[in-house]
Order: structure tokens, then C-alpha cells, then sequence
């Protein structure tokens, strides 16, 4: 990343083979919307929650607004749930306490994260859900976690072939499978962290940087 201490890495070869967190960062395969929900429970259930920094970072296409969805539902937002893109920022008033899903797609120059007052929301209590964090660097704080989504071409246990780029399988029914990588910057991230490898999904082993050929283990 480059940015605040947290140093962002590829898809390791050597990725941990069980659920076990070593060091700060996790590997996780999400074949389906069921596997993105079950991650997005895991870190719902987390006090630390309530006023983490998260950063969702990947290409377009990649899941990062329908991994928030998943969030906001399992925190109890109720009715539609929009994409801040046009809009750069839509709150919320949860039960653990306020949220603000940002898209920073659209900024050209970092400045106009302060200009729109930014600084302020991030410097106060609340969780704050961050897509495009790097058109905004360096002027955001340290997130307490990364979480970078990548569309990948994972072989299915039973031997099925795997979605294509476009996530569909040869029968055009198949959903995308997508590796979510989570960095810790901070004790809560890291108890973060904790909760999503408890959730019992394969982990990821695969070459540096090269989310297709390689294979899951503990599927």
C-alpha cells in the first residue's frame, strides 16, 4: 500500500494451510455469495467493529460494494442499500452506531477528501467502509484493515470447472469465485482477523500475485 505502516502483499505461496492467523495477514477463498455472507457475518460479530477504519480495495468488478451490502445486512440495515458512487458517501444509523460507506472512485486529487470535510467523520467515533481508499492517500488515516477482493479461477472440490473471468462457468450459471486477502494495521484489525479465519473457509495458496492455477486448501 505504501502508506501508514501497512504493507501490502501478494498472494503468498506459502499461505497457512489451516485457520490459524499468522502474523497479521489472511488468505480466504469465497466461491459463492453464501461464502462473502459468511465472512461478512464473522466480522459483524465484532465489538471492535463499531469504529473500524476498513479499506476494500480491487479492480472494478471485483465485489467490493456487494461485500458491503453483506456487512450493512448482517449490522441490520434495513431497505436499499446504495452504492456511494455517484454520491461519494451514504450514512447510516445501526444498532452498533454509525456508518458511512464511502467511494472515492470518482476523486481526482486527494484534497477533495478534505475539502468535502472528510477529516472530520474519520476523526470521530464510527464505523467508516472506504472503497478506492487510494484516491484519497496520503491524507487518510492508518485503516485498522485491508481487505483487497480478486477475481479468481479456483478448481470446485467435486472436480466442476471453475468460473471464467467474467464468473461464469461453461452452463453460464456459476457465480465468480474471489479471493479476499485481509491485512491487520491495528489490534482490532488483528481481532478481525481473527474472526474471519474462524469461519471455517478455505484458505488460499497460490503464486505470488497469480490468482489463477493454484489451489485452496482446507476446502
Amino acid at each position: 500500500m505504501g502508506h501508514s505502516g501497512i504493507v501490502e502483499s501478494g498472494l503468498s505461496a506459502s499461505a497457512p494451510t489451516t485457520a490459524t492467523v499468522a502474523a497479521d495477514e489472511l488468505h480466504l477463498v469465497l466461491r459463492t455469495e453464501a461464502d462473502t455472507d459468511r465472512l461478512a457475518q464473522a466480522l459483524a460479530a465484532c465489538a471492535e467493529l463499531r469504529d473500524c477504519f476498513i479499506e476494500l480495495r480491487g479492480d472494478l468488478g471485483a465485489g467490493k460494494t456487494t461485500w458491503v451490502r453483506h456487512l450493512l445486512r448482517a449490522l441490520g440495515a434495513q431497505g436499499r442499500i446504495k452504492s456511494p458512487t455517484y454520491a461519494v458517501v451514504e450514512p447510516y444509523e445501526l444498532a452498533l452506531g454509525p456508518v458511512w460507506h464511502f467511494d472515492f472512485y470518482r476523486f481526482s486529487d486527494p484534497a477533495e477528501w478534505a475539502d468535502a470535510g472528510f477529516r472530520d467523520i474519520f476523526a470521530s467515533p464510527g464505523l467508516k467502509l472506504v472503497e478506492w481508499p487510494e484516491r484519497a492517500q496520503p491524507l487518510l488515516p492508518q485503516p485498522d484493515l485491508l481487505l483487497r477482493l480478486q477475481l479468481a479461477s479456483i478448481p470446485e472440490p467435486d472436480g466442476e470447472p471453475a468460473p471464467n473471468a467474467e464468473g461464469l462457468a461453461a452452463d453460464g450459471a456459476a457465480e465468480a469465485s474471489r479471493i479476499a486477502s485481509l491485512c491487520a494495521g491495528s489490534p482490532a484489525g488483528a481481532r478481525l482477523l481473527h474472526a474471519a479465519a474462524s469461519v471455517g473457509l478455505p484458505l488460499w495458496q497460490g503464486a505470488p500475485g497469480d490468482p489463477a492455477g493454484a489451489t485452496p486448501t482446507g476446502a
